[in-house]
């Protein structure tokens, strides 16, 4: 009985190692199959059609410097300069696109911002990335695990999840992949953040300091809130947080100009030369300082302003800011048709900036047409960025943009680069092509990341090549000269002097 016993026992041992060994090869297979077709993925003339397209890319393009003068990196991560703690928080943390992603895929949220370990968020996002194919997001994913680790030979997937994962996280401990290293590798010599008039800009002063920070941090002023009066009881604490930044209680709308103006002043002592803003639709209605004062003390007593209402005092401070913006020569940058936290449920459990933003489709070049005719008039227009969420807009946009240019200064108001959903191929084709039909693209200041993430400075490397294959499209077509030193020095221009240029922000 105890030798059948024995007999038996191996028999169940040997089925279970061919059990083992099987799924062992199962997966193996797994992750040899994600391999297939690597070589012709992200091939170093990927986007490139022609050789004229190449030469412009890898004589040109690839050679240039980032500035990246819009994005939304927590100033305080480059100030403290630490290593990230994994692939999680250097990659998926903050990153609505992805997010949007794994919810349409079906990943519970439990694995995007909830409770999950930081793996676990990992391991879900791996396991839908081979179902986002024609999505962006999936040459970006590999462009990134390729440039940044090295990975790419294979498609992430599930199958080999853990092994980038083990990869990219021993990578992430050495000191070449801290937030100023990273800038560094990607020559990336100026980065502006996204501030609110309250910051008192600490962490940029102490990153400026630090004789080791090679890259150019500077803060770019962005006064929302100081706008955003729908909601009383937020915007009177916001006004009372302001007026005790700038020294001044804020009693009247000229107290908060002058507050404004201030924390403007203190900005550009910083080195800020832009300010930000989202807007839904450019404007609303231009008032009087008195009727804007007699809504402003509605506001101030814990009256809810009509729309009307709202949108005057949005118009008047918008319009000081621009002015300010005049005074000191700064560049205004409008983020135009976000129609931000539709699905309310999850603003009020997450909070905004979270996947729940979609495109506005309200008409807006009669409205910004008049804004700006308001300050030509005085001769108070900045440089200004148009972008819009909406790309339909592109040719409004871009036709308006020629209305104010006044010779001051090349390309002075811009058709900004494709922004959020139109930072992909069709969007920024799309994009470059109406300013060349409409306006001038070799003045086009270039691409931006409008990023959270250190890892997304591949996108600057995937618009230069869509930009070189552009121009190189129109010289096979016919329609430009085979003439390097002139194509050469426009790829050059676009991806990074113009920018030097335009903003003048950069240390000589």
């Amino acid at each position: 009985m105890a030798t059948k016993k024995l007999r038996t026992d191996s028999k169940a041992k040997k089925r279970k190692a061919g059990k083992a060994g099987k799924t062992e090869r199962a997966a193996v297979k797994k992750v040899s199959a994600a391999g297939a077709g690597m070589a012709d993925f992200l091939h170093k003339d990927f986007l490139l059609s022609s050789g004229l397209a190449r030469e412009l890319f890898h004589s040109h393009a690839a050679k240039m410097p980032i500035i990246d003068y819009h994005c939304h990196l927590p100033p305080r991560e480059v100030a403290e300069n630490k290593n990230f703690k994994n692939l999680t928080d250097i990659w998926l943390k903050g990153d609505h696109y992805k997010w949007r992603l794994m919810r349409a895929c079906g990943v519970g949220e439990e694995y995007i911002t909830g409770g999950a370990s930081d793996e676990e968020k990992f391991l879900a996002w791996a396991r839908i990335v081979p179902k986002t194919v024609g999505n962006p997001i999936f040459p970006w994913t590999h462009l990134e695990l390729k440039r940044y680790f090295g990975i790419g030979d294979t498609m992430l997937c599930a199958a080999n999840a853990d092994r980038i994962w083990k990869r990219a996280n021993e990578l992430l401990a050495e000191p070449d992949f801290k937030p100023r290293a990273i800038m560094e590798k990607f020559k990336v010599h100026l980065v502006c953040t996204t501030d609110d008039p309250v910051d008192d800009l600490s962490w940029h002063k102490e990153a400026a300091s630090d004789p080791s920070m090679k890259t150019r941090m500077l803060p770019a002023f962005r006064p929302d809130k100081a706008m955003a009066v729908e909601d009383t009881a937020s915007y009177n604490a916001y006004l009372d947080a302001l007026g005790e930044a700038g020294g001044v209680e804020i009693k009247t709308y000229r107290d908060l100009i002058e507050v404004l103006d201030r924390r403007h002043a203190y900005f550009h002592e910083n080195g800020s030369r832009l300010s930000d803003h989202g807007l839904l639709v450019p404007t609303s209605g231009f008032a009087q300082d008195s009727r804007l004062e007699a809504v402003f003390q509605k506001i101030r007593g814990g009256g809810a302003p009509d729309p009307l209402e709202a949108g005057l005092i949005r118009t008047g401070v918008l319009l000081e800011i621009a002015r300010m913006n005049s005074r000191r020569g700064w560049t205004m940058q409008f983020h135009i048709a976000a129609m931000r936290n539709n699905n309310s449920r999850m603003f009020r459990t997450i909070g905004p900036d979270t996947g729940y933003d979609a495109i506005y489709d309200a008409p807006v070049a009669a409205s910004l047409a008049k804004f700006f005719d308001c300050l030509e008039a005085s001769r108070e227009l900045p440089r200004t960025i148009l972008y819009s969420l909406n790309g339909n807009d592109n040719a409004a946009l871009a036709a308006l943009a020629g209305c104010f240019q006044d010779g001051s200064v090349p390309g002075k108001i811009q058709l900004g680069s494709g922004w959020w959903y139109n930072d992909q191929k069709d969007g920024m084709e799309l994009q470059m092509k109406t300013l060349a039909n409409i306006g001038v693209l070799s003045l086009f200041v270039g691409m931006l990341t409008d990023s959270r993430s250190y890892m997304s400075y591949p996108r600057h490397e995937y618009f230069r090549r869509i930009l070189c294959n552009i121009i190189a499209g129109w010289v096979n077509s016919g329609e430009a000269p085979r003439d390097m030193e002139l194509l050469g020095t426009m790829v050059e221009d676009i991806c990074y002097n113009n920018a030097k240029n335009y903003f003048g922000m950069m240390k000589e």
